[in-house]
């Protein structure tokens, strides 16, 4: 493979495979980096790693890779001093990397003292510029689906008005379309019934701000700083003080009203 970017350096697109999303306690199971070379050329390795943890099946249902796959592999730290070298010198591209693969790989090498320099690296990812070039707004929503331009956009009621056609077109397009579950079995999320509808929208926030959210247990967790993941009502009995910093923190209203739902529910039982 060849590529027609013009480089100064070499840019090394990569793409990790982990056990979730959470950069502090996941951990990297696959990297792939395709490192194009100020010639053209593209130099491609590929290497799966034993995590050190168990593989969650959520997240091998989405890469495809489980325990058995990887028990006999290197562990990153085996890995990290070699795979910094090959990265040394490169810029860094990806898609949503920026936001994912950066801070994890970052993280996996700093939790392993393994120096990676990011300070004169560049950093390039196509998913903004996806996203930057080919919006993802209402406009663009109702060209889409029902094949007319928004005139008027931004005016409330064209935007109203859109919206209700996008929907509508949107539950003609997709009900019978079927997406898997995490097992791995077929069903059909967009249903022509508003409670469905509703369940898909809201998903599994607590609060508007997305600060809690219910777990896959309905557990209600935090979903920021220093207790993502733990449940509400534990953090709330163990650390009394957290409750207070966040009535009197930044937070939306409605973020301290749901907290506080949680925490009398919880302490009356």
């Amino acid at each position: 493979m060849e590529h027609q970017l013009k480089l100064t350096k070499p840019l090394a697109f990569f793409d990790l495979e982990t056990t979730g999303v959470m950069v502090n306690k996941d951990r990297i199971v696959e990297i792939a980096i395709a490192k194009a070379h100020v010639d053209g050329t593209v130099e491609v390795r590929t290497k799966r790693l034993n995590p050190g943890i168990p593989i969650p099946l959520e997240a091998s249902l989405v890469h495809g890779i489980y325990d058995e796959d990887v028990k006999d592999e290197p562990q990153f730290k085996q890995v990290a001093k070699s795979l910094a070298g090959f990265l040394e010198g490169c810029d860094l591209a990806g898609f949503n990397s920026n936001r994912f693969d950066v801070p994890m790989l970052v993280e996996e090498f700093l939790r392993n003292e393994v120096d990676f320099d990011m300070k004169n690296r560049k950093l390039v990812d196509a998913q903004r510029i996806f996203h930057m070039m080919e919006p993802r707004n209402l406009t663009a929503a109702f060209k889409f689906y029902c094949g007319k331009d928004l005139i008027g956009a931004h005016g409330a009621e064209a935007d109203v008005l859109a919206t209700l056609e996008v929907l509508n077109a949107q539950v003609k397009h997709y009900e019978s379309v079927a997406v898997k579950d995490d097992k791995g079995e077929d069903y059909f999320p967009i249903q022509n019934d508003v409670n469905k509808l509703h369940e898909l929208s809201v998903s599994n926030s607590i609060d508007y701000a997305n600060r809690m959210v219910y777990n896959k247990e309905r557990v209600a967790v935090f979903n920021f700083g220093k207790h993502s993941g733990r449940p509400v009502l534990e953090v709330l009995k163990s650390d009394p003080s957290y409750y207070d910093w966040m009535m009197k923190g930044d937070f939306a209203m409605d973020t301290k009203r749901k907290l506080t739902e949680i925490k009398l529910q919880g302490f009356q039982r």
